[in-house]
């Protein structure tokens, strides 16, 4: 697209977890320190909440990579199973073999025997649940089943549940108040602020190779952090957008109006105070395919 007009080496705000274009702002680093803490002390069940788009998958692979040989991982991307369900896919993440015609006890005794296995090699299994509000209740019940095996010394396995505020309501359930007892770690992810966003877009564009004079504008950063809330989902989907616009018209800036037009073809942004936003961005578009097929 339009790397080659900016100079990039690669696209600079797609919308997929990348640990290479990680910011580490105050609240995503204060999470990644609380988490590692908690691992290392041993803790049981951890927990880490966020608006969707602030970047909780992000932050649960950043967890991941830093913990080191001491540790194992598990991490469950879509835990909405059923208890027995959920049970295998902690196995085959820990290429753990347990019996199809089991039961609930039996694959209880089976992970722990395999969990006794890693400890005796002093290595800690932490599992990790991203979208972990969509669980059902009776799953979640089987984390907190889970979490009782143990040695006299330490826990056989740590876990720590990623989901949206959503997650808090259902862990305010009686029948789960065993496990929320037993949550002794908490972090509550925020959106970046104003002076954040500048930061954040200037970093991802020179981890993308960029390094020429400021891309945004700051009139044009302040409409950007407006439209998406400091939702860093958001941002990279508008920067996207908004440097399409730029390079369709020739610039190598983008100005208020590729910011204005770009949020106004994002549902979920803020809307623009620009009434004809949509046109001049489809207009925009246009030329921008018009432009790319003409080039190459």
């Amino acid at each position: 697209m339009y790397e080659a007009h900016f100079g990039l080496r690669e696209l600079p705000f797609c919308i997929t977890p990348d640990t290479s274009f990680a910011y580490a702002c105050n609240a995503h680093q204060e999470a990644l320190n609380t988490l590692l803490v908690a691992a290392r002390n041993g803790e049981g069940f951890m927990k880490i909440t966020g608006e969707v788009g602030t970047g909780k998958t992000l932050l649960c692979r950043r967890f991941m990579a830093m913990l080191g040989d001491c540790f194992v991982s598990a991490y469950v991307p879509n835990p909405y199973l059923e208890p027995r369900s959920l049970m295998f896919a902690l196995a085959e993440e820990l290429a753990i073999q347990l019996p199809r015609d089991a039961d609930q006890h039996h694959l209880l005794k089976e992970l722990q025997r395999a969990l006794l296995d890693f400890a005796r090699g002093d290595r800690t299994v932490v599992v990790c649940l991203d979208e972990a509000q969509a669980m059902p209740l009776e799953t979640l019940e089987s984390l907190r089943l889970l979490s009782n095996l143990e040695t006299e010394k330490r826990k056989l396995v740590q876990v720590v549940l990623f989901g949206q505020p959503e997650l808090d309501a259902r862990l305010a359930q009686s029948s789960v108040r065993q496990l929320r007892q037993r949550i002794t770690f908490q972090y509550r992810l925020s959106a970046l602020n104003a002076a954040e966003i500048e930061y954040y877009l200037a970093h991802r564009l020179r981890v993308a190779g960029y390094r020429g004079s400021r891309v945004f504008l700051p009139a044009s950063v302040r409409i950007l952090h407006r439209a998406c809330r400091g939702v860093p989902r958001l941002a990279n989907i508008i920067a996207h957008k908004s440097m399409l616009l730029a390079f369709g018209e020739g610039l190598q800036q983008v100005f208020p109006r590729h910011v204005r037009a770009a949020a106004a073809d994002t549902p979920s942004a803020s809307r623009p105070r620009w009434s004809y936003a949509v046109v001049a961005l489809a207009f925009a578009v246009l030329v921008t395919v018009m432009l790319y097929l003409l080039r190459s």
